[in-house]
């Protein structure tokens, strides 16, 4: 049998190494609560991340899963600092066979409602997960997860269909982790928000006091917690979320709210840095920039009056020709995001830059030449007509420059013309799949390594539809991405992800373009955000105090 850390050391030990080796470390509001025991004033937080739904299973994106990282409980969470992970409410975990792990869990667990926390709950969290299979939700990460089995109240077998996964344990600390209340939850639909808060089905170190959706979150300490965070700093958080980046900037340096986090534009992160009363936080940089493909809807879609593979491919390449990522690095935002020239970020093992060398000039700069002779070779009249979609609230302010960016840069070329639109997230969320040919996206991993950058994209069967949704299946790839997940030699895993890399710069179904670190702004008088702010990505209020 195989403890789970032992299990993981090797392959999220290098991971948590490479990317730390890339890391600097440097509605009205209430914040006169008392302090609780373990330290400090209630804490006030500012984001302008939106929440889409608090059912796990129908939400994977960052703002949602901030929420979730507070209040529900998980099998395993990651060790602050590292990119390892440790038992949360297990007791233990670990690999009995080469396809079972199997998990205890402590004894005499607790919902805040006071419901018991069983076998049985985590059970229905994760088969309601698969059964739902909502599009939004992170259900395409339980693909290697066949059935599970409760021996007993305390003892839940989880039935792998991929002998050794060494991504499992990882899973379980991730966004299709979190454990709900049989209770309260529905077994065969999200469960509505208002219902998840008055029926207080949370487990984990904060449970929500109030909640005004989008506007005002405020968080108490849960007395029934039992994870390994242990009691949260500060007793009471109340989290702040704006429309408007530069108001929360103004109410970060006021004092207003004591931490900004997620997503002051790089003009604004650079002015607060030099506050005396301010401290710029930097974590591991493990954030990518992307645009999505429907492979659907595109110009020469399969759903489109001129359905052509071939021509559909050309669009995708040319537009991979005409990028220039250093630019919009450089010019919208300032260094604090770098080019990304692969499917997997750099600092993680198996990373390859494929599409540096095989689009554009080859040293990562534009070729229009190159562009326009794809296009020519398909037989593809221009200019190309691309309706190009982003979202300016949940990826900062500077979306609108970046996009505004590579519209200029596409449209500059004679090649292309761009109808460039934006919405708002909650709907941006809702539409993303049936309605925007062309579209943005970023991504936070769910655990610290390379498989996470491409099973949830690229892995699509009818079994387990991939996250993206955009019609992008190919057979080989798939079978290429269950077994890498199952090769305990490094360097042959290596390899392998590396393999599927040049697949993906061929076909292109998304078109990678920057790689971010993690920024939070805060006063002097807040505490812990440097034990937070690593590999793992997950932001903890419970290491906050004041």
């Amino acid at each position: 049998m195989t403890r789970t850390r032992a299990l993981l050391k090797a392959g999220a030990a290098l991971s948590a190494t490479a990317l730390l080796l890339s890391a600097c470390s440097t509605s009205t509001t209430d914040t006169s609560g008392e302090g609780g025991e373990g330290g400090g004033d209630a804490l006030t937080i500012g984001t302008t991340d939106k929440v889409t739904v608090l059912d796990p299973a129908g939400s994977y994106d960052n703002g949602s899963f901030f929420v979730m990282q507070q209040v529900f409980p998980f099998l395993l969470a990651y060790t602050p600092g590292t990119a390892e992970t440790e038992p949360d409410i297990a007791e233990s975990a670990e690999f009995t066979e080469p396809t079972k792990y199997e998990v205890k869990l402590k004894e005499g667990l607790k919902f805040s409602n006071g419901n018991d926390l069983t076998s049985s709950d985590v059970k229905f969290s994760f088969d309601r997960q698969k059964s739902i299979q909502d599009p939004n939700g992170p259900s395409s990460l339980l693909g290697g997860l066949e059935s599970i089995d409760t021996p007993d109240e305390q003892t839940v077998v989880f039935n792998l269909t991929r002998e050794n996964d060494q991504t499992f344990p990882l899973v379980l600390a991730g966004p299709a982790g979190p454990i709900v209340d049989e209770d309260v939850f529905s077994a065969e639909e999200i469960t509505a928000d208002d219902d998840i808060v008055s029926g207080e089905a949370f487990g984990g170190p904060y449970a929500i006091d109030s909640y005004q959706f989008n506007e005002l979150v405020s968080y108490k300490a849960n007395p029934e917690y039992q994870g390994a965070l242990g009691e949260p700093k500060s007793d009471a958080v109340q989290m702040r979320y704006y429309t408007d980046a530069n108001n929360m900037k103004l109410d970060v340096q006021s004092g207003t709210i004591d931490v900004a986090w997620r997503s002051l534009s790089a003009t604004d992160i650079e002015d607060l840095g030099g506050d005396d009363n301010l401290t710029v936080h930097e974590g591991p940089g493990g954030e990518i920039r992307y645009i999505v493909f429907n492979l659907d809807s595109m110009p020469f879609g399969t759903e489109t009056d001129e359905a052509d593979e071939d021509k559909a491919k050309a669009v995708r390449q040319a537009m991979a020709h005409t990028i220039d990522r250093e630019a919009i690095a450089e010019q919208v935002y300032k260094g604090t995001y770098t080019p990304l020239f692969g499917h997997v970020p750099d600092g993680l093992p198996g990373a390859a830059e494929e599409l540096k060398s095989a689009y554009g000039d080859g040293s990562g700069g534009a070729d229009v030449e190159k562009a326009k002779q794809a296009l020519e070779d398909a037989g593809v009249e221009t200019p190309v007509e691309i309706k190009l979609q982003y979202s300016p609230d949940h990826y900062g302010p500077s979306s609108g420059d970046e996009y505004a960016q590579i519209k200029d840069q596409l449209e500059s070329t004679e090649l292309f013309t761009v109808d460039l639109q934006s919405t708002e997230w909650v709907q941006y969320a809702e539409e993303r799949i049936d309605a925007y040919p062309q579209y943005q996206l970023g991504w936070f991993p769910d655990y610290s390594d390379a498989d996470n950058y491409l099973v949830p994209f690229f892995y699509n069967t009818e079994d387990s539809p991939s996250f993206l949704g955009n019609d992008y299946t190919n057979d080989e790839l798939n079978q290429k991405l269950d077994e890498q997940v199952s090769m305990e030699d490094e360097g042959e895993r290596t390899t392998a992800i590396e393999d599927i890399q040049k697949t993906l710069s061929e076909d292109l179904p998304t078109l990678p373009l920057l790689q971010g670190e993690q920024i939070a702004v805060a006063n002097s008088e807040v505490t812990g955000i440097e034990d937070t702010l690593d590999p793992s990505f997950q932001f903890r209020l419970a290491l906050l105090g004041k």
